[in-house]
């Protein structure tokens, strides 16, 4: 439910692209990208390799500039050491002030500094690279605050109150069953 809301509200935020570099803790996400892509919501490309990923949404998000809009591209993927080869490309979206937005599968908390496999501090990565970095941790209620949260990113990815576009990060926990019990339907 948290995927599928989160997928909803970039939607609604104004995300039309999204580049999904697949992985295992990014199903949740997965599933509700493609449902939303088969709803004609957005378009979803899949790259299997992270850094190419970001910047094949880096470029997108380029070439929507060149021709007068300011759009923010997705990129989505997995846990671990793939949210870290994102890095160059977010350092290009913060040089060049194009509005790049990272969504990173993350394990949930309690699974951090236990020696869990692929767990990496992903919050707060980018550093000062990005306009916001916002961890949505895994069993936040899908409702009106994950809306808010994901508006307010990308507000500020557009740049709309500093006038200094950019990249973010919504850094988000799922905890398993990462397979839906059931398909949605947007």
């Amino acid at each position: 439910l948290l995927a599928r809301r989160l997928v909803g509200a970039l939607v609604a935020a104004g995300v039309r692209h999204v580049v999904h570099c697949p992985g295992s803790r990014d199903a949740p996400l997965a599933y509700a990208l493609d449902a939303a892509e088969r709803a004609g919501w957005l378009d979803a490309r899949v790259h299997l390799d992270e850094r190419d990923a970001a910047f094949i949404a880096l470029g997108i998000a380029k070439a929507a500039r060149l021709e007068g809009r300011c759009e923010p591209v997705a990129v989505v993927t997995t846990s671990g050491t793939a949210v870290a080869n994102l890095h160059p490309a977010v350092a290009e979206a913060d040089a060049s002030g194009t509005p790049l937005v990272v969504v990173s599968a993350d394990r949930p908390h309690e699974m951090w500094g236990t020696g869990a496999n692929q767990v990496t501090r992903q919050s707060g990565i980018f550093g000062r690279t990005v306009r916001d970095a916002v961890d949505i941790p895994a069993g936040f209620p899908p409702d009106q605050r994950l809306d808010a949260a994901v508006s307010r990113a990308l507000t500020l990815a557009r740049g709309a109150l500093s006038g200094d576009p950019g990249p973010v990060q919504l850094n988000v926990g799922l905890r398993e069953p990462l397979v839906p019990g059931s398909p949605w339907r947007p």
